[in-house]
């Protein structure tokens, strides 16, 4: 059970908490996609096979271990070795990546969402918690945050508790004082209680949860109903 009188502050987690993260990404490759076949036609051909970017993705990842905190850092340099291995000026690295990223931006909220953060920052200071690369002024949500937390900026990614440590930090209290919000029941829930914070699982698929005995303080079909738990909806 929450104990509300210990919440001074909220962490949330972005993607799949505030919007559904699969169709933004493939709406941010298809706009990929597309400026490759213009731009660089050679690795165009080569990016459109999925099994060629699993490739691509997993070699980056083995060459770039110390940087897997970073997204960002790891979508630039799969772009630049697929134009590298087809012969393209792998400068276009840039570009590409900035257009992606642009098109990353442009989530559509969950309905719950917006009305649950207007609810929840007019009573706690909101911090978000995120191991993805949304920057939240680009999104349009940056109003209701006090402060934005990312494993790029971190330098280490949930479930790792240091960085629960610094959103708590920022958001100016003690980790015993956060309740943190995210849909992941491994990198939000585990990783939030291993730092302390009481924790709400965002379930919207009404999932078992199969961690036990280890528990969430509360499951939650949606943002709103916590919210009413809180005492703040309506």
């Amino acid at each position: 059970m929450l104990n509300l009188a210990r919440i001074r502050a909220i962490t949330l987690d972005l993607d799949d908490t505030l919007w559904p993260i699969a169709p933004t990404l493939e709406r941010a490759e298809a706009r990929l996609q597309s400026w490759l076949d213009a731009e660089a036609p050679a690795t165009a051909g080569q990016w459109r096979l999925p099994e060629q970017r699993r490739a691509l993705r997993a070699e980056v990842a083995r060459e770039h271990a110390a940087q897997a905190h970073d997204l960002s850092h790891l979508r630039r340099e799969m772009i630049a070795l697929a134009l590298r291995r087809a012969g393209d000026d792998p400068l276009l690295a840039e570009p590409a990546f900035e257009l992606f990223f642009a098109e990353r931006q442009r989530v559509e909220c969950y309905a719950d969402a917006l009305p649950a953060l207007e609810c929840l920052a007019a009573r706690y200071p909101l911090v978000s918690l995120s191991n993805g690369n949304a920057d939240l002024h680009r999104v349009g949500l940056g109003m209701h945050f006090k402060a934005q937390v990312s494993a790029r900026e971190a330098g280490v990614a949930k479930p790792d508790p240091r960085i629960f440590g610094f959103a708590a930090e920022a958001a100016g209290v003690a980790p015993h004082q956060v309740l943190h919000i995210g849909d992941d029941a491994l990198l939000d829930v585990l990783g939030a209680l291993d730092a302390g914070m009481q924790t709400v699982w965002i379930n919207r698929e009404r999932r078992d949860w199969a961690h036990a005995p280890r528990r969430p303080h509360l499951d939650a079909a949606d943002l709103q109903t916590v919210c009413a738990v809180l005492g703040l909806a309506g």
